[in-house]
């Protein structure tokens, strides 16, 4: 129950996000006199519609996306001044020609949108992916202020160890190897350390700095489990561990080895709470997402092929691999069906809500990818557009005709269709293969 509770989120979450993209190219479109006949999100057979004044909103039965029709996106071969040509791509570009114009009614031709300025034209296909950015903001705004930042260590026993290893060392557990004094004594996750050697503990760096000073070969730890308090008998151990710097970093010496230095050991880690943030946290954390999001889209040729090759070989994914909206489902689902002591209730919304701010965050700068039929592709051609009018401004030439963006629409399928595959590829990949988490 608590799985579909996460991916219904994630579900309704898309809807809205997909809703209020669209919402973004509406509002000033028809602030700018284009008429608007449809409004719709989703894809596929409509599930319901109704049409107020002129424009006709719907909700149809595939939630992967939206559109709002806008007359006269493409301008007619007239208007341009292109030629009759001959060829299968010439006749796309004339079939999506006259598809453009049937939708301009008689006496209507001045609210087409290729009449539209350069920079309205930016307007208009902007809208959509920064109404994205402003959600993706205010989503994380709701988190750091309501929940707060992932903080420092807290006084709740998150993972114990099993055996002592030499410093430096990551292995799995052998026989004959030692076990930590928090496995021996039976610490367990989800304890709440309350004293120490009888002084009472209340922050973790109280707790560090009691295991470092208190020198008894048996130190009574007391811990709060299950409602009660229960007294265990630590026995720490001295062993070598590495010394860390103020940023958290190993501290190396001049050959390049981890530097370590003798320390009581008990051998167990905290869990991580959240910590009160501001909405000067908010900026920062949304322009690393953006950054975050703009390098994977750059890479993305690879790292799709890199999920092909998993797929073909069998292999296990990458934790950092690419996901469809499957993957992101599924880890939705599984942030609100986690139990254990970092699973709290105000870890998991905020984390849903980081999700939800991602999902924003991508479809933003995924828009931007100056390729028709995404936003940006519409955004590219009204700014060479813009250029040309500006350049014959300057020399004092005559206006030149709007952009013939349906010479690129043979192209523009292609990529369409090159989007329609690589939401196949990641569907199936979060299925057959799916991302594992933790």
């Amino acid at each position: 129950m608590e799985f579909l509770l996460g991916l219904l989120v994630v579900v309704i979450g898309l809807l809205v996000s997909i809703a209020l993209h669209e919402i973004g190219h509406l509002v000033p479109a028809k602030r700018f006199g284009v008429r608007v006949s449809r409004y719709m999100v989703g894809f596929g057979p409509t599930l319901w519609s109704t049409t107020r004044g002129e424009t006709e909103y719907g909700l149809k039965a595939i939630p992967l996306g939206g559109y709002v029709r806008l007359i006269g996106m493409l301008p007619p071969a007239e208007a341009v001044g292109a030629r009759p040509r001959a060829g299968r791509m010439a006749e796309l570009v004339s079939a999506a020609r006259d598809a453009s114009a049937e939708e301009i009614r008689p006496g209507e031709g001045h609210r087409a949108f290729y009449r539209l300025s350069a920079p309205r034209k930016v307007v208009v296909m902007l809208g959509g992916p920064m109404m994205n950015l402003v959600l993706a903001f205010v989503l994380l705004a709701i988190s750091v202020l309501g929940f707060g930042l992932p903080g420092g260590a807290t006084t709740t026993v998150g993972t114990t160890l099993d055996c002592v290893l030499p410093a430096g060392v990551e292995r799995d557990c052998r026989p004959g190897d030692p076990a930590t004094p928090a496995s021996a004594a039976g610490l367990e996750p989800g304890d709440r350390l309350v004293s120490y050697g009888g002084v009472e503990i209340t922050t973790w760096e109280q707790f560090q700095e009691q295991v470092r000073t208190a020198t008894a070969d048996v130190v009574p730890l007391v811990v709060e489990r299950d409602g009660a308090e229960v007294t265990l008998e630590v026995r720490p151990v001295v062993v070598e561990r590495p010394v860390w710097d103020e940023a958290g970093a190993p501290v190396l010496d001049a050959d390049g080895e981890m530097v370590t230095e003798p320390s009581r050991y008990i051998g167990f880690s905290p869990t991580t709470g959240l910590e009160p943030g501001s909405l000067a946290d908010v900026p920062p954390l949304l322009w690393q997402a953006t950054w975050e999001t703009a390098k994977i889209v750059v890479a993305l040729p690879v790292r799709l092929w890199d999920v092909v090759q998993t797929l073909v070989t069998g292999g296990e994914r990458d934790p950092s691999s690419v996901m469809g909206i499957v993957g992101v489902g599924r880890l939705a689902g599984e942030v609100t069906s986690a139990d254990g002591p970092q699973a709290t209730p105000a870890v998991r919304a905020s984390t849903l809500l980081s999700i939800l701010a991602s999902l924003n965050v991508a479809l933003f700068v995924f828009n931007l990818i100056p390729l028709l039929p995404l936003d940006g592709g519409h955004v590219a051609g009204a700014l060479w557009e813009g250029a040309r009018r500006q350049v014959a401004r300057w020399r004092g030439a005559p206006t030149p005709r709007p952009a013939d963006v349906a010479r690129q629409m043979p192209f523009a399928y292609g990529v369409f269709l090159v989007l329609i595959g690589m939401f196949v590829v990641l569907t199936w990949a979060d299925i057959v293969a799916p991302v594992t988490f933790g």
